[in-house]
């Protein structure tokens, strides 16, 4: 209990509903999720906000953040996200997404709303894996990398190169601000909730498509321990994932600090 010398330095963000999530140990979904809400608290969003769920392990992240929420289809949420923006354009509306469900199934759907400079906010939760199925690989495992499906590691010869999807959908015309950021250490997450913020600061200003891919840990999955994944995020993706702004417009510089 605090006392009257004692100064509170975190107490539970506004926006997160008082709830035990279902993430595994070691998971980083919980991390990013905070940072959403901080975000949306420091930017008095809470009341007019309006959040997308994805299929994966970000499925149930209604029961997480206080705010309005639907789910979409798999790999679907970009497209449902537009027509809740189109319909109610004062709304601040976001996406919540894993790598298997906006890279693989959804990826249509993601490269199209970029393009098209759709004008709300997008979360890419990037663990490597199909987190939620079991482990299988996904469109961001990484070259050599063993998964249920790919149990000999990632053969790029066969089975294709990863998927860089900050890198592509940075190239797209419609893109305003697209950046790569990592919650593996405490520095890492105070720049990844700044990006966030930007990220939803182009929505206010009306500036078109913004998106965040995060480098994420899976210790389950990955067959880690939690700190061990923190070291295989540094270690082993931040060298194929490079981490930093790909794409930021002169309107975005000018309007979003």
């Amino acid at each position: 209990m605090l006392t009257d010398s004692m100064d509170r330095v975190y107490q539970r963000p506004h926006m997160l509903t008082d709830v035990v999530t279902h993430y595994c140990p070691g998971c980083t979904h919980g991390v990013i999720h905070r940072l959403v809400a901080e975000v949306l608290d420091e930017l008095n969003l809470r009341e007019k906000t309006i959040g997308v769920a994805s299929v994966g392990c970000s499925v149930f992240a209604y029961n997480y953040f206080d705010c309005d929420f639907v789910e979409a289809a798999h790999g679907r949420a970009p497209a449902m996200a537009t027509g809740v923006k189109r319909v109610h354009p004062d709304k601040i509306v976001f996406t919540y997404q894993g790598d298997g469900d906006l890279a693989s199934i959804g990826l249509a759907e993601i490269v199209h709303a970029a393009s098209r400079g759709e004008n709300f906010t997008v979360i890419f939760v990037n663990n490597g894996v199909y987190g939620m199925t079991g482990g299988q690989m996904a469109p961001t495992t990484l070259p050599g990398m063993k998964t249920t499906s790919s149990q000999t590691g990632r053969d790029v010869v066969t089975m294709g190169h990863p998927l860089r999807m900050a890198e592509l959908l940075a190239t797209t015309s419609g893109a305003s601000y697209v950046a790569r950021r990592s919650v593996h250490n405490p520095g890492h997450i105070n720049q990844t909730k700044k990006a966030i913020k930007t990220a939803f600061q182009v929505q206010q200003h009306n500036l078109g498509f913004a998106l965040v891919e995060i480098l994420s840990s899976c210790p389950v999955n990955w067959d880690l321990t939690p700190h061990a994944a923190l070291e295989y995020i540094q270690e082993k993706m931040i060298p194929y994932f490079a981490l930093g702004d790909f794409k930021v417009t002169e309107q975005v510089k000018a309007q979003c600090k």
